[in-house]
């Protein structure tokens, strides 16, 4: 949503549950709004696994890079990056552990992926539908591997969602979208699904890209989800 309000509608987005004339929900599309200037985060789904990369976009030298997240475990094999307002994402990232934890002990079996999102979403919509509440600011990317195997959803505010073989989210989507389409193979495994995202995180930061602004995860068939530290980080980046 780049283009300004009219005037003669600005009086609609005062409420979540009011449509405007042209039948829009301007707050949800608010949200949208901030989830696109949030920090770029990245989603690959690969033959063996799921690749997670996102920006940390730490602007301060005095933060500790390792105390700020953009990538979650939900449970040995489903994560999850995001962007918008994090604390937003946090709240639904503790929700879909919750229901993780809930459906194995109840089941003796891990959740389906597409369930999780589904859920996820269902809470994501709830928020645009009654007044007092106003819609989580922020987009997740949830992946993992399933008994479909590897899988890759994208989340939005309003409560929608899309699944991807590869996709972004926030301020360097468009630019990372474009090299995706040109370089994306799927045949790639999470080594070189790794590889790929750092290239087109570079392509999006340019001169601002810096091995302490990235928060990478892997989740593999044989390891499940993995947190890539520092030095994991740099073999990477000398490949």
């Amino acid at each position: 949503m780049g283009e300004m309000i009219p005037h003669d509608i600005m009086g609609y987005d005062r409420a979540i549950t009011v449509f405007s004339p042209d039948g829009r929900l301007l707050q949800v599309e608010y949200a949208k709004k901030t989830v696109s200037q949030g920090a770029t985060a990245i989603g690959i789904k690969c033959k063996d696994g799921v690749v997670f990369v996102a920006d940390k976009r730490i602007t301060e030298k005095l933060i500790i890079p390792e105390s700020v997240e953009k990538v979650y475990q939900i449970d040995k094999y489903t994560g999850a990056a995001m962007t918008g307002i994090l604390s937003d994402g946090r709240v639904l990232i503790q929700r879909a552990q919750t229901k993780a934890q809930s459906h194995k002990i109840t089941y003796d079996e891990r959740i389906d992926v597409l369930s999780l999102v589904k859920d996820v979403c269902d809470q994501q919509h709830i928020f645009t539908q009654y007044g007092g509440a106003r819609p989580f600011g922020v987009a997740l990317l949830i992946g993992g591997i399933d008994s479909t195997g590897p899988r890759l959803f994208l989340t939005e505010p309003s409560g929608i969602y899309f699944e991807y073989k590869a996709t972004s989210i926030g301020e360097g989507a468009p630019i990372v979208k474009k090299y995706l389409d040109e370089s994306y193979k799927e045949n790639i495994n999470v080594e070189q699904g790794v590889k790929l995202a750092i290239s087109a995180l570079k392509k999006a930061l340019g001169a601002k890209f810096s091995k302490d602004r990235i928060d990478i995860a892997v989740i593999s068939k044989d390891k499940g989800f993995k947190k890539l530290n520092k030095t994991d980080i740099e073999k990477h980046l000398k490949k």
